[in-house]
């Protein structure tokens, strides 16, 4: 192990599993297990599997104020939900509306939200919020995830497995509260459990024993791209804004003024110069990120995310391409000087359960 790297409560657990660890976001973290990527994803399609997505962060934000501070923080309007619910939401740059961070907001109290930001952008929201305690470190975050999820679930805890879609509640185990959000990053069905570090290896445990198959970020990132889901920094990031990445109902217009709410309203207003969409490849070879869109010769765009959609048995894309590109265009996508063939859709790929 070396000192540069965050690991999971749940690292010797994956290690004892025959877990290949990977470096993601500062942790070293299982990027898949003895039956491999492929496996794993059809696991989570088709049954249920467990990721240990304790490299996401949970900054605690409580008080009186929270609710305010939050609210001209960030793009979606939690007076849309209440205490007991979960709510996607944006972090932008207050000038030029690029976002800082995707974020998951768990409202756990009337005055207690568990902001739940990416791997390695806590310290960022931390700061752009300028309140927040950092408990990442206290906690895994387990997610169980896919058609049988709940029902093996609910044969370690029913509490867990009952949580209703973006609700959030507690359950019990071993005499220790927990939490958890009917939240997920698959297109599935499923929960998202932060289980205090010092019982969260028998939780694991349990949850494994109940049939679950342990999943890594392999598979995550596979399910994600087939579900249309952005990762941040790729579809997501500073220099791309929530209109660009097609996502403008994750932002309220109404609620008042929140970080980069001028610079958004008026990319909103001049029109945006690119937009995110979907590339359903013709054939198996998978597209890569960062290649170039091509219509007639001419690069248009270029990929953000590709990969080879194991649902549909061709390769998948999400990619920046000019908003004027109508649905159903063909388009090539230019792999290391092989030409592929592709149609522009609005994702999802796979339909979200």
């Amino acid at each position: 192990m070396t000192d540069d790297l965050r690991y999971s409560p749940l690292d010797a657990a994956h290690r004892s599993l025959g877990a290949k660890m990977v470096p993601f976001g500062g942790w070293d973290m299982p990027l898949s297990y003895t039956e491999g990527t492929l496996a794993e994803h059809r696991a989570c399609r088709h049954g249920a599997v467990a990721f240990d997505v304790s490299h996401l962060g949970t900054v605690r934000v409580e008080g009186p104020d929270a609710l305010g501070l939050l609210q001209a923080a960030l793009t979606n309007d939690l007076g849309k939900i209440e205490p007991g619910r979960a709510q996607y939401t944006h972090l932008l740059d207050p000038d030029s509306a690029g976002v800082l961070d995707d974020i998951i907001v768990w409202w756990r109290e009337p005055e207690v939200f568990d902001v739940m930001p990416n791997a390695s952008n806590t310290d960022r929201v931390t700061s752009a919020l300028g309140a927040g305690t950092d408990v990442t470190a206290t906690r895994a975050v387990i997610a169980v995830q896919g058609p049988d999820a709940r029902a093996r679930l609910a044969t370690v805890s029913p509490e867990a497995a009952a949580i209703g879609r973006f609700r959030v509640g507690t359950f019990e185990w071993e005499g220790t509260e927990c939490v958890v959000a009917g939240t997920g990053y698959t297109g599935e069905d499923g929960v998202e459990c932060a289980v205090p570090a010092a019982v969260a290896p028998a939780f694991w445990d349990a949850v494994i024993a109940a049939g679950v198959t342990p999943a890594g970020l392999g598979a995550r990132d596979t399910l994600r791209l087939e579900a249309g889901l952005p990762l941040h920094g790729h579809e997501l990031g500073p220099d791309i804004t929530t209109l660009q990445a097609d996502l403008g109902w994750v932002v309220s217009w109404t609620k008042g003024p929140f970080r980069g709410s001028e610079a958004l309203l008026a990319e909103k207003e001049a029109g945006v110069a690119r937009i995110l969409r979907g590339l359903s490849v013709k054939g198996r070879r998978p597209p890569r990120a960062d290649q170039p869109v091509l219509i007639d010769g001419e690069v248009v765009g270029i990929v953000t995310s590709g990969n080879f959609s194991a649902e549909l048995g061709h390769g998948i894309a999400l990619a920046f391409v000019p908003p004027s590109i109508e649905l159903g265009t063909t388009v090539q996508i230019d792999a290391r000087g092989t030409l592929l063939d592709a149609t522009v859709m609005k994702p999802p790929f796979v339909a979200k359960k």
